[in-house]
């Protein structure tokens, strides 16, 4: 009856720790990302003296943070609009001979590279760019599959170019060149597959990771003509 006590005690613990601990470091994160953000734009922009004609009667302190506040949206706000007047001049011809002389400027460079380029294709997975095509699967030893994703580019051979992110980290992975054949294109979106490749296979839906109907995994295929 202990040994029942302490397992049900511990298997609720643990639930709970589970529950609570994404919380408080998402709250951690965000706190960390207000102070950096609020002291990021001058004071002598914006300060608590500022807003005394606008908040009589209020103190010191409570100025201080509503200016604080305000700081934190007035660059989310600048934040958000450059990335949209960016994103829509990306799309332009001007935009897309900018962005390729960036890539082939960054590309010259040792070190700087390999950030680049992984920064860069860690955001086009997450954000779900045109050039990420969706999650396939794809079966590398016989009987194991993991999850990749589509680049868009092809060899000249015609091979599919994939690439493979690591779990939990998808900054790093490997680009694979596999036969139209051998991939299975999966009834899921890029968000879903990437919560189950970033925990590790301990998040995301319980019915994704099926192959379309109709289409058959590379395992039950017959063999290659």
């Amino acid at each position: 009856m202990e040994r029942t006590d302490l397992s049900t005690w511990k298997r609720d613990f643990g639930r709970g720790l589970i529950v609570i601990v994404p919380i408080m470091i998402t709250a951690f994160l965000v706190y960390v990302l207000y102070l950096f953000v609020s002291t990021f734009v001058p004071t002598m922009l914006l300060d608590g003296a500022a807003l005394e004609p606008v908040l009589p009667g209020v103190g010191d302190r409570a100025r201080e943070v509503a200016a604080g506040l305000l700081r934190v949206v007035t660059v989310l706000s600048i934040v958000v609009a450059l990335m949209y007047l960016l994103g829509h001049l990306a799309r332009t011809t001007a935009g897309e001979l900018f962005e390729a002389w960036l890539d082939r400027a960054a590309n010259r460079v040792p070190g700087l590279r390999l950030v680049y380029n992984a920064s860069k294709t860690t955001t086009e997975v997450t954000v779900g760019s045109d050039s990420v095509q969706g999650p396939v699967k794809l079966e590398i030893w016989h009987g194991v599959r993991m999850t990749a994703f589509k680049t868009g580019h092809q060899t000249d051979d015609d091979q599919i170019l994939l690439f493979l992110p690591t779990a939990p980290n998808i900054s790093t992975g490997f680009v694979l060149e596999a036969d139209p054949d051998d991939i299975t294109e999966l009834d899921e979106t890029t968000e879903s597959a990437l919560t189950r490749i970033i925990s590790a296979g301990f998040g995301g839906d319980d019915e994704t990771g099926h192959g379309r109907s109709g289409e058959q995994s590379p395992s039950n295929r017959g063999p290659k003509s």
